[in-house]
Protein backbone atom coordinates (compact mmCIF):
# COMPACT_ATOMS: atom_id res chain seq x y z
CA UNK A 1 0.00 0.00 0.00
CA UNK A 2 1.35 3.88 -1.13
CA UNK A 3 2.21 5.89 1.86
CA UNK A 4 0.10 8.42 2.05
CA UNK A 5 1.45 12.39 2.29
CA UNK A 6 -0.72 12.58 5.49
CA UNK A 7 1.25 9.88 7.49
CA UNK A 8 4.91 10.59 6.25
CA UNK A 9 6.99 11.43 9.17
CA UNK A 10 10.15 14.15 9.12
CA UNK A 11 11.46 15.65 5.77
CA UNK A 12 15.04 14.60 4.21
CA UNK A 13 16.35 18.11 2.73
CA UNK A 14 18.86 16.46 0.08
CA UNK A 15 21.35 18.67 -1.22
CA UNK A 16 23.23 18.01 -4.66
CA UNK A 17 25.68 19.57 -6.46
CA UNK A 18 29.06 19.32 -8.55
CA UNK A 19 32.39 18.61 -6.54
CA UNK A 20 33.57 21.99 -5.10
CA UNK A 21 30.57 23.67 -4.96
CA UNK A 22 30.05 24.21 -1.69
CA UNK A 23 27.65 21.61 -0.69
CA UNK A 24 29.45 20.63 2.63
CA UNK A 25 29.31 23.77 4.20
CA UNK A 26 25.64 24.76 2.96
CA UNK A 27 24.70 21.33 4.81
CA UNK A 28 26.08 22.12 7.88
CA UNK A 29 24.34 25.59 7.71
CA UNK A 30 21.69 24.21 7.51
CA UNK A 31 21.38 21.21 9.70
CA UNK A 32 22.64 24.02 12.44
CA UNK A 33 19.11 26.29 10.97
CA UNK A 34 16.97 22.97 10.97
CA UNK A 35 18.79 21.26 14.44
CA UNK A 36 19.18 18.31 12.04
CA UNK A 37 21.96 15.28 11.75
CA UNK A 38 23.48 14.81 8.29
CA UNK A 39 24.20 11.61 6.59
CA UNK A 40 26.43 11.63 3.53
CA UNK A 41 25.38 10.27 0.25
CA UNK A 42 28.97 9.86 -1.20
CA UNK A 43 30.34 7.15 -2.23
CA UNK A 44 33.82 7.41 -1.28
CA UNK A 45 33.62 9.59 1.56
CA UNK A 46 32.25 6.21 3.24
CA UNK A 47 35.93 5.18 3.82
CA UNK A 48 38.58 5.67 6.11
CA UNK A 49 42.16 7.03 5.13
CA UNK A 50 41.25 9.27 3.00
CA UNK A 51 40.13 12.67 4.06
CA UNK A 52 41.95 14.73 1.74
CA UNK A 53 41.37 12.79 -1.70
CA UNK A 54 37.48 12.61 -0.80
CA UNK A 55 37.13 15.90 0.82
CA UNK A 56 35.41 14.69 3.78
CA UNK A 57 33.70 17.44 6.13
CA UNK A 58 36.46 19.16 8.30
CA UNK A 59 36.21 18.63 11.48
CA UNK A 60 34.48 21.68 12.39
CA UNK A 61 32.02 20.84 10.24
CA UNK A 62 31.39 17.39 11.89
CA UNK A 63 31.82 19.18 15.09
CA UNK A 64 28.81 21.75 14.38
CA UNK A 65 26.66 18.68 13.36
CA UNK A 66 26.61 14.66 13.38
CA UNK A 67 27.20 13.55 10.50
CA UNK A 68 26.64 9.93 9.37
CA UNK A 69 28.27 7.41 6.46
CA UNK A 70 31.69 9.47 6.76
CA UNK A 71 34.81 7.45 7.49
CA UNK A 72 32.74 4.40 9.04
CA UNK A 73 34.76 1.36 7.09
CA UNK A 74 37.70 0.58 5.58
CA UNK A 75 38.31 0.66 1.82
CA UNK A 76 38.68 -3.31 1.54
CA UNK A 77 34.83 -3.71 2.75
CA UNK A 78 32.58 -4.87 -0.03
CA UNK A 79 29.88 -1.58 -0.24
CA UNK A 80 27.82 -0.26 -2.90
CA UNK A 81 24.24 1.72 -3.23
CA UNK A 82 22.15 -1.30 -2.82
CA UNK A 83 23.65 -1.95 0.61
CA UNK A 84 23.69 1.93 1.24
CA UNK A 85 19.97 2.17 0.41
CA UNK A 86 19.64 -0.23 3.18
CA UNK A 87 21.56 1.10 5.51
CA UNK A 88 20.46 4.43 4.96
CA UNK A 89 16.51 3.76 5.09
CA UNK A 90 17.42 2.10 8.25
CA UNK A 91 19.01 4.95 10.16
CA UNK A 92 16.59 7.24 8.56
CA UNK A 93 13.47 5.75 10.49
CA UNK A 94 15.88 6.03 13.66
CA UNK A 95 16.30 9.47 12.87
CA UNK A 96 12.80 10.21 12.31
CA UNK A 97 12.19 9.38 15.10
CA UNK A 98 13.60 11.83 16.65
CA UNK A 99 14.21 14.84 14.43
CA UNK A 100 11.70 16.77 12.22
CA UNK A 101 14.59 17.12 9.49
CA UNK A 102 17.43 15.37 8.20
CA UNK A 103 19.89 16.57 5.74
CA UNK A 104 21.54 14.57 3.31
CA UNK A 105 24.15 15.55 0.98
CA UNK A 106 26.55 14.41 -1.54
CA UNK A 107 27.19 14.00 -5.26
CA UNK A 108 27.17 10.36 -6.01
CA UNK A 109 24.00 10.39 -8.41
CA UNK A 110 23.25 6.54 -7.91
CA UNK A 111 23.52 6.97 -3.85
CA UNK A 112 21.30 9.90 -4.04
CA UNK A 113 18.79 8.11 -6.64
CA UNK A 114 19.34 5.37 -3.92
CA UNK A 115 18.16 7.00 -0.96
CA UNK A 116 14.96 9.04 -2.67
CA UNK A 117 13.94 6.31 -5.20
CA UNK A 118 15.45 2.99 -4.94
CA UNK A 119 17.24 0.86 -6.76
CA UNK A 120 15.04 -1.51 -8.38
CA UNK A 121 15.37 0.24 -11.75
CA UNK A 122 18.64 0.01 -13.65
CA UNK A 123 20.19 2.58 -12.67
CA UNK A 124 21.51 5.61 -15.12
CA UNK A 125 25.12 6.06 -15.22
CA UNK A 126 26.50 7.50 -12.62
CA UNK A 127 29.66 10.22 -13.12
CA UNK A 128 32.11 9.08 -10.72
CA UNK A 129 31.79 5.32 -11.40
CA UNK A 130 31.92 5.96 -15.53
CA UNK A 131 35.02 8.58 -14.61
CA UNK A 132 36.44 5.23 -12.97
CA UNK A 133 35.84 3.05 -15.77
CA UNK A 134 37.12 4.93 -18.51
CA UNK A 135 40.07 5.85 -17.27
CA UNK A 136 40.23 2.04 -16.52
CA UNK A 137 39.64 1.35 -20.39
CA UNK A 138 42.45 4.01 -21.32
CA UNK A 139 45.29 2.35 -18.84
CA UNK A 140 44.31 -0.87 -18.46
CA UNK A 141 42.37 -1.74 -21.44
CA UNK A 142 39.16 -3.51 -22.58
CA UNK A 143 40.08 -6.79 -22.10
CA UNK A 144 40.72 -6.00 -17.66
CA UNK A 145 37.01 -4.96 -18.05
CA UNK A 146 36.20 -7.72 -19.97
CA UNK A 147 37.57 -9.79 -17.59
CA UNK A 148 35.96 -8.16 -14.42
CA UNK A 149 32.26 -8.40 -16.27
CA UNK A 150 32.64 -12.04 -16.60
CA UNK A 151 33.50 -12.36 -12.97
CA UNK A 152 30.24 -10.24 -11.62
CA UNK A 153 28.08 -11.09 -14.22
CA UNK A 154 29.30 -14.45 -16.70
CA UNK A 155 25.69 -14.66 -17.93
CA UNK A 156 25.49 -11.27 -19.33
CA UNK A 157 29.69 -11.92 -20.44
CA UNK A 158 28.20 -14.51 -23.01
CA UNK A 159 25.89 -12.40 -24.73
CA UNK A 160 27.25 -9.01 -24.74
CA UNK A 161 29.45 -7.93 -27.21
CA UNK A 162 33.03 -7.69 -25.84
CA UNK A 163 34.55 -5.46 -28.77
CA UNK A 164 31.80 -2.84 -27.33
CA UNK A 165 33.49 -0.62 -24.46
CA UNK A 166 30.15 0.95 -23.83
CA UNK A 167 28.10 -1.91 -23.18
CA UNK A 168 31.22 -3.53 -21.41
CA UNK A 169 31.01 -0.51 -19.26
CA UNK A 170 27.13 -0.09 -19.05
CA UNK A 171 26.99 -4.04 -17.21
CA UNK A 172 29.99 -2.80 -14.93
CA UNK A 173 28.65 0.49 -14.11
CA UNK A 174 25.15 -1.78 -12.78
CA UNK A 175 26.76 -4.49 -11.10
CA UNK A 176 29.55 -2.12 -9.49
CA UNK A 177 26.97 0.24 -8.16
CA UNK A 178 24.22 -2.34 -7.05
CA UNK A 179 26.53 -5.25 -6.33
CA UNK A 180 24.18 -7.38 -8.46
CA UNK A 181 24.80 -8.90 -11.82
CA UNK A 182 23.19 -7.14 -14.49
CA UNK A 183 21.56 -10.05 -16.48
CA UNK A 184 19.38 -10.40 -13.11
CA UNK A 185 17.82 -7.03 -12.97
CA UNK A 186 14.47 -6.21 -14.46
CA UNK A 187 13.17 -2.13 -14.90
CA UNK A 188 11.11 -1.33 -11.92
CA UNK A 189 9.03 1.77 -10.11
CA UNK A 190 10.35 4.54 -7.82
CA UNK A 191 9.99 3.51 -4.52
CA UNK A 192 7.96 4.90 -2.04
CA UNK A 193 9.18 6.71 0.91
CA UNK A 194 7.56 7.36 4.46
CA UNK A 195 9.04 10.89 4.20
CA UNK A 196 8.81 13.98 2.56
CA UNK A 197 12.02 15.07 0.49
CA UNK A 198 12.97 18.61 -0.89
CA UNK A 199 16.18 18.49 -3.49
CA UNK A 200 18.61 21.31 -3.25
CA UNK A 201 21.24 21.83 -6.00
CA UNK A 202 24.22 24.00 -4.97
CA UNK A 203 24.81 26.19 -8.21
CA UNK A 204 27.05 29.10 -9.51
CA UNK A 205 28.89 30.19 -12.98
CA UNK A 206 30.96 27.49 -14.62
CA UNK A 207 33.88 29.82 -14.41
CA UNK A 208 33.75 30.57 -10.64
CA UNK A 209 33.32 26.80 -9.95
CA UNK A 210 36.00 25.89 -12.30
CA UNK A 211 38.67 28.60 -10.10
CA UNK A 212 36.94 26.85 -6.93
CA UNK A 213 37.90 23.35 -7.67
CA UNK A 214 41.61 24.26 -8.98
CA UNK A 215 42.24 26.29 -5.95
CA UNK A 216 40.93 23.61 -3.69
CA UNK A 217 42.99 20.89 -5.35
CA UNK A 218 45.91 23.18 -4.45
CA UNK A 219 44.64 22.80 -0.83
CA UNK A 220 44.52 19.45 -0.89
CA UNK A 221 48.03 19.23 -2.29
CA UNK A 222 48.97 21.60 0.46
CA UNK A 223 47.36 19.32 3.34
CA UNK A 224 49.12 16.27 1.93
CA UNK A 225 46.88 14.44 -0.91
CA UNK A 226 50.29 13.02 -2.22
CA UNK A 227 51.01 11.59 1.47
CA UNK A 228 47.58 10.38 1.82
CA UNK A 229 47.56 8.29 -1.99
CA UNK A 230 50.72 6.76 -1.50
CA UNK A 231 49.29 5.68 1.78
CA UNK A 232 46.92 3.88 -0.26
CA UNK A 233 49.49 2.68 -3.28
CA UNK A 234 49.35 -0.77 -2.53
CA UNK A 235 45.61 -1.26 -2.51
CA UNK A 236 44.94 0.76 -5.93
CA UNK A 237 43.09 -2.06 -7.51
CA UNK A 238 40.60 -1.68 -5.05
CA UNK A 239 37.07 0.31 -6.45
CA UNK A 240 37.23 2.21 -3.86
CA UNK A 241 40.48 3.91 -4.64
CA UNK A 242 39.58 4.09 -8.75
CA UNK A 243 38.53 7.78 -7.83
CA UNK A 244 40.31 11.14 -9.26
CA UNK A 245 42.03 12.34 -7.36
CA UNK A 246 44.12 9.02 -6.39
CA UNK A 247 44.53 7.37 -9.72
CA UNK A 248 46.81 10.52 -11.29
CA UNK A 249 48.83 9.98 -8.07
CA UNK A 250 48.67 6.44 -8.95
CA UNK A 251 50.65 6.87 -12.21
CA UNK A 252 52.96 9.82 -11.25
CA UNK A 253 54.22 7.07 -8.47
CA UNK A 254 54.40 4.72 -11.31
CA UNK A 255 56.59 6.89 -13.43
CA UNK A 256 54.43 7.86 -16.00
CA UNK A 257 53.90 11.35 -14.93
CA UNK A 258 55.81 14.49 -12.87
CA UNK A 259 54.15 15.43 -9.57
CA UNK A 260 53.07 18.90 -11.70
CA UNK A 261 51.35 16.93 -14.60
CA UNK A 262 49.58 14.67 -11.89
CA UNK A 263 47.70 17.61 -10.31
CA UNK A 264 47.00 19.24 -13.39
CA UNK A 265 45.41 15.85 -14.37
CA UNK A 266 43.54 16.01 -11.25
CA UNK A 267 42.42 19.63 -11.72
CA UNK A 268 41.55 18.78 -15.27
CA UNK A 269 40.19 15.54 -14.04
CA UNK A 270 37.69 17.11 -11.09
CA UNK A 271 36.33 19.73 -13.62
CA UNK A 272 35.16 17.36 -15.95
CA UNK A 273 33.30 15.40 -13.57
CA UNK A 274 31.68 18.56 -11.85
CA UNK A 275 30.61 18.77 -15.32
CA UNK A 276 29.24 15.43 -15.53
CA UNK A 277 27.72 15.59 -12.04
CA UNK A 278 25.86 18.79 -13.05
CA UNK A 279 24.60 17.18 -16.27
CA UNK A 280 23.25 14.35 -13.62
CA UNK A 281 21.60 16.37 -11.39
CA UNK A 282 19.92 19.29 -13.78
CA UNK A 283 18.13 15.88 -15.20
CA UNK A 284 15.74 15.69 -12.07
CA UNK A 285 12.92 18.46 -12.22
CA UNK A 286 12.32 18.46 -8.24
CA UNK A 287 15.74 20.24 -7.56
CA UNK A 288 15.44 23.74 -6.79
CA UNK A 289 19.11 25.27 -7.57
CA UNK A 290 20.57 28.10 -5.56
CA UNK A 291 23.60 29.95 -4.93
CA UNK A 292 25.28 27.95 -1.76
CA UNK A 293 25.47 31.31 -0.11
CA UNK A 294 22.18 32.07 0.08
CA UNK A 295 21.18 31.02 3.01
CA UNK A 296 17.78 32.45 3.65
CA UNK A 297 16.09 32.14 0.47
CA UNK A 298 17.02 28.34 0.69
CA UNK A 299 15.23 28.17 4.00
CA UNK A 300 12.17 29.96 2.87
CA UNK A 301 12.02 27.33 -0.22
CA UNK A 302 12.15 24.57 2.60
CA UNK A 303 9.32 26.21 4.58
CA UNK A 304 7.58 26.23 1.61
CA UNK A 305 7.69 23.04 0.23
CA UNK A 306 6.74 21.87 4.07
CA UNK A 307 3.67 23.72 4.43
Amino acid sequence: MATTMSSKRGTLVVVVGPTGSGKSALAVKLATHLNAPIISTDSRQVYRGMPIGTAQPTADEQAAAKHYFIADREVEDDFNCGKYEEEALALLDELFAENEYVVAVGGSGLYVQALCEGMDDLPDADPALRESLKQRLESEGLDSLVAELRRLDAKYAEEVDVCNPARVMRALEVCLATGRPYSEQRKGVTAERPFHIIKIGTDMPRDVLYDRINRRVDMMVEEGLEAEARSMYPKRHLNALQTVGYRELFEYFDGNCTFEEAVELVKRNSRRYAKRQLTWFRRDENTAWFHPNDLEAILEYISSKRN
